[in-house]
């Protein structure tokens, strides 16, 4: 009964986390009435591509001219960025946009951009692929206004497009027009508390109406003569400036005249604390959804939950219960294969339960207790160092090093210290988290390590902490070897390279070696109830199930389908809407709790099956079918690119599938590790 209520408190506080959606930032800024607004441009991408560019370094965009400045920003001026904000490829740049808190702007010009042709050319592409841009005001990204379906809410997209594709109807080739007039509608509230009686304002929208007009018809200023009534949109063909005609020469070029409109607007309804919440309409209609993935997760987990019980508790219980009441004295049988005497068995525990094999049931080399069956037949054996230990100890050490920096992760987000707000926040935090983690790495790969008769720890606490990151750290250099060809801001700067390096070198592997140290020197390795034989038991003919690859397949199927609906949206969120801005941590906090309970309960139930086809080696088998789930998300992953991405070229493809595989890779690591310590865990506990 007290297990029962306390499992059910626990559940109320895992969904009650679905709740802490986003908890804003403990500091805003506000403007009083004619003051600069800074407004930021950072990068253009497309669900059509992985590579994502530097607005600044687009051929059509103006030059900065340095004749802004708004406190301690200055127009053409780079922002420092956090190590997440690099790696997800933000390069963000003052502009010479000039927003005055409270000023309306019919027209303003900015400048006029002499295009060549290869500007023009790379412009349609980008414009073909349907890149959109992203600028920002008060860490708001510039959005694209929406009304949902029944016309009661507003919501924003973010991002606006750059230009439009024109299809003619009677054929032919396409044609593109580019958008160079925006709108931008700045939306404020009163500043709460002091702020607010003293007149100040708080930006709770930013909006960006984008149009396209001809160069044609303008003042003597480049200003349109009438932005409500455009007739001609402002096409990539360059012409004479004469006649008008189309110059199809090689030395043609085209001027572009850049315009922009100013217009704040108060909005009533609208909070600073909830000013992120019309990012996330489209994602809460389907809230609905994540609650079936719930329900989903739970019954799968519950159905394998009684099945665990089922086996492993009558089953086991009932093995103990009748060795009991046999007085721990069963009959003789002819061994099945040979068996060499037991040693080192402990009172107390299962195995007390078969008697002495030599003393009390007087069993010679070659015999066995005629009611020993299954499981009890590798007692011998099961805890026999595995073959490559040296190389699992090192991936178990990893695996906790992940599942700390994921657990904080989540907890964080889940509580809204991370948000959107924070941008580039989850990697940064997470980077933070996993070299911390280094402690706990070198602590149990050491420990494992030892248990597994290792005696170079030093040499497994380097494998320990160059192993994982030296293959992402090559896995990436590699890709970016692409990317930087294509002169993609994805690609990471080499200074950021080194820095991780030295990040590495100097903080992680002194925090692996200390953890390493206390783990091997100071802990030791763990003991087990009994030692194993010296000759290696003959393993039996395995039935199909029981066979690496199928019960690899096998078991992983189960932990995917527990989260297979919400990696729906987490997919959605990374590559259609590309705007990473996944934000429903509550839901997937309950998601990933019932996920490594599955694992565990599946890893469980895999090694019984194992050890009661009397076969001892289940310390990788256990590792892999933990991790095995990951083999199902790629699967996953491979369909939803082909089923519902609109990805094209052949860097971007290669960059979602690498990438991709890293993804699974470092989760199958995770739960790998959870599946073998829960594996290791039941081991020693039906052996003891």
């Amino acid at each position: 009964m007290h297990a029962d209520v306390r499992r059910g408190t626990a559940l109320c506080a895992l969904l009650a986390l679905t709740q802490a959606f986003y908890i804003p930032g403990f500091t805003f800024k506000s403007y009083r009435d004619g003051e600069t607004i800074p407004l930021f441009v950072n990068k253009v991408y497309s669900d059509k591509s992985e590579l994502q560019y530097a607005y600044t370094e687009l051929p059509f965009v103006c030059p900065p001219t340095h004749r802004i400045k708004t406190g301690r920003f200055t127009s053409g001026a780079s922002i420092s960025l956090n190590l997440g904000e690099v790696l997800r490829g933000d390069r963000i740049t003052v502009s010479d946009y000039e927003l005055i808190m409270g000023n309306d702007e019919e027209a303003r010009y900015l400048c006029a951009q002499t295009v060549d042709q290869d500007g023009l050319k790379r412009t349609r592409e980008l414009i073909r692929d349907g890149y959109v841009a992203e600028w920002i005001v008060d860490n708001l990204p510039g959005a694209t206004s929406f009304q949902t379906t029944d016309k009661s809410r507003k919501y924003y997209a973010a991002g606006f497009k750059i230009g439009e594709e024109v299809v003619s109807k009677q054929g032919g080739l396409p044609q593109y027009l580019i958008y160079n007039h925006v709108t931008l509608v700045i939306r404020y509230h009163r500043a709460p508390g002091k702020d607010g009686d003293r007149g100040k304002k708080v930006i709770v929208g930013f909006e960006v109406f984008p149009k396209s007009i001809a160069a044609n018809n303008r003042t003597e200023d480049g200003l349109p003569k009438d932005l409500q009534n455009v007739r001609d949109p402002m096409m990539l063909i360059p012409t004479s400036n004469s006649t008008g005609e189309i110059d199809e020469s090689e030395a043609a070029t085209l001027t572009i005249p850049f315009t922009y409109s100013v217009y704040f607007r108060e909005d009533e309804q609208l909070q600073w604390q909830n000013r992120w919440d019309r990012y996330f309409v489209a994602q809460e209609d389907s809230s609905n959804v994540h609650w079936l993935a719930i329900v989903n997760s739970l019954v799968i987990a519950g159905l394998l939950t009684a099945v665990v019980a089922v086996i492993l508790a009558r089953t086991v219980r009932g093995d103990i219960k009748g060795y009991q009441e046999d007085g721990g004295k069963p009959k003789l049988k002819r061994a099945r294969g040979p068996m060499s005497p037991t040693n080192g068995m402990e009172k107390g525990g299962l195995l007390d339960q078969l008697g002495d094999l030599e003393g009390e049931a007087d069993v010679s080399d070659d015999e066995e207790p005629e009611d020993i069956t299954g499981w009890k037949l590798v007692h011998g054996d099961v805890f026999r160092a595995p073959p490559h230990g040296g190389l699992l100890a090192p991936l178990i050490g990893s695996g906790t090093q992940l599942l700390f920096m994921a657990i904080g992760i989540l907890l964080l987000s889940a509580f809204g210290i991370l948000n959107p707000s924070f941008r580039g926040g989850y990697v940064s935090v997470g980077t933070g988290l996993w070299v911390f983690a280094g402690l706990f790495s070198g602590y149990f790969s050491s420990r494992v390590y030892k248990t597994f008769g290792g005696q170079l720890w030093q040499k497994n606490v380097f494998v320990t902490a160059s192993l994982v990151p030296g293959l992402l750290f090559s896995t990436i250099f590699v890709l970016n070897l692409f990317v930087w060809i294509q002169a993609s801001s994805t690609a990471i700067p080499f200074g950021t390279l080194v820095g991780l390096v030295a990040l590495w070198l100097f903080i992680q592997l002194p925090l692996v070696y200390v953890g390493g140290w206390y783990g091997y020197t100071q802990v030791g390795s763990w003991t087990h109830p009994i030692k194993a034989n010296a000759i290696p038991r003959q393993i039996p003919a395995q039935p199909w199930f029981t066979k690496d690859v199928q019960a690899i397949l096998l078991a992983g199927f189960v932990p995917f389908a527990v989260v297979f609906i919400e990696l729906m949206f987490v997919f959605k969120s990374l590559w259609v809407d590309k705007s990473g801005y996944y934000y429903v941590f509550g839901f997937m906090a309950v998601v990933s709790v019932i996920l490594l309970v599955t694992v565990i309960e599946v890893t469980v139930m895999a090694t019984y099956i194992q050890l009661c086809s009397e076969n001892y080696h289940w310390w990788w088998q256990s590792f892999l079918i933990g991790g095995s789930s990951a083999l199902w998300i790629y699967a996953y992953l491979a369909w939803y690119f082909f089923a519902r991405l609109h990805i094209t070229g052949f860097v971007s493809s290669l960059l979602f599938f690498a990438y991709g595989g890293l993804a699974c890779a470092v989760y199958g690591l995770l739960t790998g590790t959870v599946g073998f310590l829960s594996a290791y865990a039941f081991v020693r506990r039906i052996y003891r």
